[in-house]
């Protein structure tokens, strides 16, 4: 029988022994979701196949690429979508783990919503062991989060969950860069798809690491294919974030988040964005949220 979720991933190459180690604990998160969860690698980045055979996951490994040998979203989502037969589609980022409440957000979700496009905020949390999956691991990891983890601002997302009738048509993003997650969200409201930022039922770990995988150590925004990416999303007014969201899931119900400070000023952001956002570059548009989100925090 098909699964109910395809959950997706592009790894990074596994060839710095951090990206290995955390990517090896994000795969095998996602293994330990439950039997409703299959998973695909995507890409033939180096050490992907043997990861894969080692785990036994599919791996996709026909990608289209654009000029720098960046692999493309559009690609990405295209080839699992062919591959699979489950109703759910979720791309996660490879420095991600999730655990089983993943899919317990699924199935709440779906019994409220016929189209959606589910997001979260994310735990920021430095992980430099490979993690012990034995039995009670979540309950460890939650403790480990609560304890050290930094909730991130909400900007940007890692975690995409949707029917495979969405997102069919996506343009040309390069991954790991930015822009085309915010594109996501603009996309997702342009179209009618309720947008659901599930943070307060799901645990997202998002693994602490440096910038040595990208083209001279720069961070995604700094790059000349973020500001591609933002020039195929349309521009500024198509950046949008978690805070965009039509709902929040919270205790197994969709609600309507509430009117924080940080929700109100965006809604202002959105009503009155200034010329000078769209003169200035996208380095200066990321900045100056990132400031704004560390001063306000979510509630």
């Amino acid at each position: 029988m098909p699964k109910l979720i395809t959950l997706f991933s592009a790894p990074k190459p596994f060839t710095d022994p951090h990206i290995n180690l955390i990517q090896r604990n994000a795969i095998q998160s996602w293994l330990h979701l439950g039997d409703e969860v299959e998973v695909f690698l995507v890409g033939d980045e180096a050490g992907l196949a043997e990861v894969a055979r080692e785990y036994g996951i599919v791996q996709l490994a026909a990608v289209k690429r654009n000029d720098q040998g960046t692999p493309l979203v559009s690609s990405i989502f295209e080839l699992a979508r062919e591959a699979s037969q489950a109703p759910l589609l979720a791309y996660v980022n490879g420095d991600i783990i999730l655990l089983p409440d993943f899919g317990q957000a699924a199935q709440s979700i779906t019994t409220q919503c016929e189209r959606f496009l589910a997001i979260s905020q994310r735990w920021d949390l430095a992980i430099k062991t490979p993690l012990d999956f034995s039995a009670g691991w979540e309950q460890r990891l939650k403790a480990e989060v609560s304890r050290r983890g930094r909730l991130h601002p909400p900007a940007g997302s890692d975690v995409f969950l949707f029917p495979r009738a969405e997102f069919v048509k996506i343009p040309d993003f390069a991954i790991g860069r930015a822009g085309w997650d915010n594109w996501m969200i603009y996309h997702a409201s342009q179209q009618g798809i309720t947008v659901i930022d599930a943070t307060p039922s799901l645990t997202v770990i998002h693994q602490d690491h440096d910038y040595s995988h990208l083209p001279g150590g720069k961070p995604h925004y700094n790059l000349e294919e973020s500001e591609h990416n933002l020039s195929l999303a349309g521009g500024m007014r198509s950046m949008y974030y978690i805070l965009d969201s039509h709902f929040q899931l919270k205790d197994g119900r969709l609600k309507r988040p509430p009117l924080t400070l940080l929700r109100f000023l965006r809604k202002i952001e959105l009503w009155l964005l200034p010329p000078e956002e769209q003169r200035h570059g996208w380095r200066w548009w990321l900045a100056r949220r990132f400031r704004r989100a560390r001063r306000f925090r979510m509630e």
